[in-house]
């Protein structure tokens, strides 16, 4: 487990590429001037022993020098003691659709990213509850199982898109089959599956699994995200608007928000249904849901102690920097003798 004290200083690395375009101009400037005063044969006479290679080297250790500064001052910690604490919460897992429906962007910027907001939103309003992340579309997929940790849950979260599961549709069966895996029999804890869909769900089985989940103390809630009045599925190139999906018939897919389903689902297993347009409205709900609900205590394993690793990167960034100074951009003698990198003589 790690930790970064000053991530502002990443900033800092953006004097990497203008060392580059620094170094890019000085090397074009230098080619005309050296061309107005003589030829290349001429040239090479004059200084035989001038590098190619070694500027190019110099820029490279220069860079990373400044990248090894900027690190430094963002000062990364390791953890190096973990300790076992008690807590108090509900274990929650979110089951986020994937299939290729959740590109269509009648709810902005897409109902993919919308869920991912509003799954974010929920993990940073929480305290002491446990979470866990699985991504369906025509079959369920364990993305994150139970933790405490909230970045990586988050991390894992933002990493999710509609290519991560070959398997298309939209099955929220198999996500509840998986998430009644995700809790632990023997911790009588709270149990809460987050369904966060557009409801498209393509098998008849989702209702009767979810009473299934209900009988072993799975509370399930759905977030409906999309229009009711629906909107196509883009297909994109680097973020450029290809065509849009279309039926075997030629037909533009239309794909709409089916809270029907959705709400059955979520009260076969004494649930809510909750429309995700209004992303405050969502977290004041699920807020109050879970304020309401009884807190069981369980063990969890944290980090207490973090060591600063600063005065690795802190001296690797002088050793590059001395080794730029005493690098000098001609040719090493014994090098020459090798030619190792093809240069004429």
């Amino acid at each position: 487990m790690y930790q970064l004290e000053e991530k502002i200083w990443f900033w800092a690395l953006v004097i990497i590429p203008v060392i580059i375009l620094w170094f890019l101009a000085l090397q074009y400037w230098k080619h005309r001037k050296q061309n107005k005063f003589a030829d290349k044969r001429l040239l090479k006479r004059l200084s035989p022993n001038r590098s190619n290679f070694k500027p190019v080297l110099k820029v490279v250790v220069l860079s990373l020098a400044f990248a090894c500064f900027a690190i430094a001052l963002v000062n990364p910690k390791i953890g190096t003691k973990l300790e076992t604490v008690k807590r108090e919460g509900v274990d929650i897992v979110f089951a986020l659709d994937v299939s290729k429906s959740m590109l269509a962007e009648d709810i902005a910027p897409n109902r993919l990213e919308k869920s991912k907001q509003l799954i974010t939103q929920i993990i940073n309003n929480l305290a002491s509850d446990r979470v866990g992340i699985i991504a369906y579309a025509g079959k369920a997929f364990p993305q994150l199982p139970i933790t405490t940790d909230y970045a990586s849950a988050k991390m894992f979260l933002q990493s999710m898109n509609t290519d991560m599961l070959s398997s298309q549709g939209t099955a929220i069966n198999e996500a509840i089959k998986l998430a009644k895996t995700y809790f632990d029999d023997e911790e009588q804890t709270n149990r809460v599956l987050i369904i966060i869909s557009d409801g498209e769900d393509h098998s008849e089985e989702a209702v009767a699994v979810a009473e299934e989940a209900h009988e072993e103390g799975i509370r399930i809630f759905t977030i409906g995200v999309g229009d009711v009045k629906g909107g196509p599925i883009p297909e994109k190139r680097n973020g450029v608007i290809l065509n849009y999906k279309k039926d075997n018939q030629g037909e533009t897919v239309i794909t709409r928000l089916n809270e029907e389903t959705l709400k059955n689902i979520a009260n076969e297993a004494n649930g809510v249904y909750i429309n995700g347009k209004n992303t405050n409205e969502v977290i004041e709900n699920i807020r109050g849901i879970l304020n309401g609900m009884d807190k069981t205590e369980f063990e969890a394993k944290q980090f207490a102690d973090f060591k600063d690793q600063f005065q690795w990167f802190l001296g690797f960034g002088i050793f590059f920097l001395l080794l730029d100074i005493f690098l000098l951009e001609r040719k090493t003698a014994w090098l020459k003798k090798l030619n190792l990198f093809n240069e004429n003589f």
